[in-house]
């Protein structure tokens, strides 16, 4: 007689309602089994419920389960799939990754390409959930059997031939600890250029335009076409700052972001090529504390054209994130550098996760995935929150100030 203990996946779906999970359970109560792992989910209205038990018994008692299922199943109105021997594949778990994919809308043909590329690399796709429906479509493949170095470089072709943001990352305890988030400002948290704001308060937005236009052209590093353009601002009031600030337009979704990573105990800064004056108030407001930019000097009210100490630039930006990290103690791998252009590329190699954030090519070549949404807080998806974890997050608090 085999009394061996044996394995058998059980597989119910239908038409959701409650009461389901508890009669499956019920049923296996009366048998000598014991569970193993569940799997339950509800798409539009229909469950699908997978449980995996070990049988102990012989082959009456097996038959004895599946037959009890049946039961159930037909007085559920339920569908009921049994498999013997469906025992976990240990060695196919190995390297845990997490892939996210992102799109407005997300096509079929991109999910379709992932796939592949997953399975053709020797990898399994152990289960897909959705993580948000708008304002873009957001889902999570967790798989196993495949490195993120054999997936990150295909999986970027991918996303730019099928105009979908797709990242890859490790799969472990430390997508749950905390990160240190640090952004650059114009252009990604803010949709505004300061420096532009200021000319035109000071009425030089032509001079200043010329001399961004021979900083791209090469004639010009960062930090010279900084302090040009900074000393045709001479003489212009104090008092403009605070209108340059009340001009700025948040990029959609920054403040959703800010204020979800700081519920969660994530550190969050900002660095700019822009100036203190301006970015520093702004993120205050929304709970940012720590802020590196450069410092525009005041005398007796007005601008002097000068710009105080060093300036914050490529390398700059670079070492502010490891100034952070180093300061709350943060690894590298758990910090998180969004940007856009080139001033921004050290950040975003230096980082765990550099996030090119619809970004010029050189931004995009050096970070780790791109997000060409126009939606700031689409970076929380990246590192799996959700979009209900953010609305429920949201409405508690709500509550809680209203009572």
């Amino acid at each position: 007689m085999n009394t061996t203990r044996r394995t058998l996946l059980i597989t119910l779906s239908g038409n959701d309602r409650p009461g389901v999970t508890r009669r499956l359970f019920s049923t296996l109560q009366g048998h000598a089994v014991t569970v193993l792992d569940v799997e339950q989910l509800v798409v539009r209205g229909r469950l699908i419920l997978a449980v995996l038990v070990e049988v102990t018994g012989d082959d009456e008692a097996m038959a004895s389960v599946r037959t009890a299922m049946r039961h159930a199943a037909a007085d559920l109105d339920m569908d009921v799939e049994t498999v013997s021997g469906a025992a976990e594949d240990d060695e196919r778990r190995r390297n845990r990754i997490h892939v996210t994919m992102m799109g407005a809308p997300l096509r079929p043909g991109a999910v379709a390409q992932v796939a592949a590329e997953i399975a053709d690399r020797g990898g399994n796709i152990d289960r897909i959930r959705r993580i948000a429906s708008y304002p873009v479509t957001a889902i999570v493949f967790e798989g196993s059997g495949v490195s993120v170095d054999d997936l990150r470089r295909p999986l970027a072709a991918i996303a730019a031939e099928q105009h979908a943001d797709i990242a890859v990352q490790e799969a472990g305890l430390d997508r749950r600890g905390q990160y240190l988030v640090v952004m650059d400002v114009d252009s990604t948290f803010i949709q505004d250029e300061v420096i532009d704001l200021l000319a035109d308060e000071a009425g030089v937005m032509e001079q200043v335009a010329a001399i961004t236009e021979r900083a791209m052209a090469g004639e010009l590093d960062f930090e010279q076409s900084l302090r040009a353009r900074a000393a045709l601002l001479q003489g212009l009031p104090a008092s403009a700052l605070a209108r340059v600030r009340s001009r700025i337009t948040l990029t959609p979704g920054a403040r959703t972001l800010c204020r979800t990573l700081n519920r969660l105990g994530y550190r969050v800064a900002l660095v700019s090529g822009g100036f203190t004056e301006v970015i520093a108030p702004i993120a205050a407001e929304l709970g940012v504390t720590d802020v590196r930019a450069n410092t525009l000097e005041v005398v007796d009210g007005a601008l002097t054209g000068q710009v105080i100490g060093p300036v914050v630039d490529r390398i700059g930006k670079r070492r502010a994130l490891e100034d952070f990290a180093r300061a709350y103690g943060i690894p590298s791998r758990r910090t998180i550098a969004i940007g856009d252009g080139a001033n921004d590329v050290d950040m975003l190699e230096a980082a765990g996760l550099g996030i090119a954030f619809n970004a010029k090519a050189a931004a995009r070549a050096a970070a780790d995935t791109a997000v060409n949404v126009p939606y700031l807080d689409s970076v929380l998806f990246l590192i799996g929150i959700t979009r209900e974890e953010i609305e429920s997050a949201d409405a508690r608090e709500e509550s809680q100030s209203s009572a």
